[in-house]
């Protein structure tokens, strides 16, 4: 078997069992957190609350996250969604019409993820209290991404990679910026 088999398969059992664990309860608190997170509202909103709350450390952290959002957005939804042309999980996989409503794009990756994931590992060194915070939601999403049927979990560790990688870009873009251009 090679690892391309190895990961669809492994994609379509943890699918299917996240998709079929999942209580409705709970289904629809992840659906709530996922809509809040549409369009990167929630993130957006956790930026405004910490610039205005949280003083230079805040405004610090909200411009920080809002980067790595906006970098992470260009690669995997400007880039890797270009180039990977993924089909969505199949419907027949979900015992809910979850599957019925979504995207036509690329599945890998998971944009919403990625922005999640950045976000919070942008917030997270400049304001550990608001990183953490971030950090629940962001879990929710990329459960709910996968429960949803809208992507496999590859899709989502895609997206949580870029989002790292993101993060660790608009980190250290000033240091190389001084380094090379002065």
């Amino acid at each position: 078997m090679n690892l391309l088999t190895g990961v669809s398969e492994l994609d379509r059992v943890v699918t299917q069992q996240v998709a079929r664990r999942v209580p409705p309860g709970v289904g629809r608190v992840l659906s709530g957190v996922e809509e809040a997170a549409e369009s990167t509202k929630l993130w957006c909103g956790a930026a405004v609350a910490m610039a205005c709350l949280g003083g230079w450390r805040g405004r610090t952290a909200a411009v920080a996250g809002l980067a790595a959002i906006a970098v992470a957005q260009l690669a995997s939804n400007g880039v890797c969604k270009q180039l990977a042309d993924r089909p969505r999980p199949p419907k027949e996989w979900f015992p809910h019409d979850e599957a019925d409503d979504r995207p036509d794009s690329s599945s890998f990756p998971s944009g919403h993820t990625a922005a999640a994931v950045a976000f919070t590992a942008a917030v997270l060194p400049n304001w550990r209290a608001a990183g953490v915070a971030c950090a629940v939601p962001a879990a929710m999403v990329a459960v709910e991404r996968v429960q949803s049927g809208a992507h496999y979990p590859s899709d989502v560790v895609g997206g949580a990679a870029i989002g790292l990688a993101s993060a660790w870009f608009v980190r250290r873009i000033p240091r190389l910026a001084l380094r090379y251009w002065l």
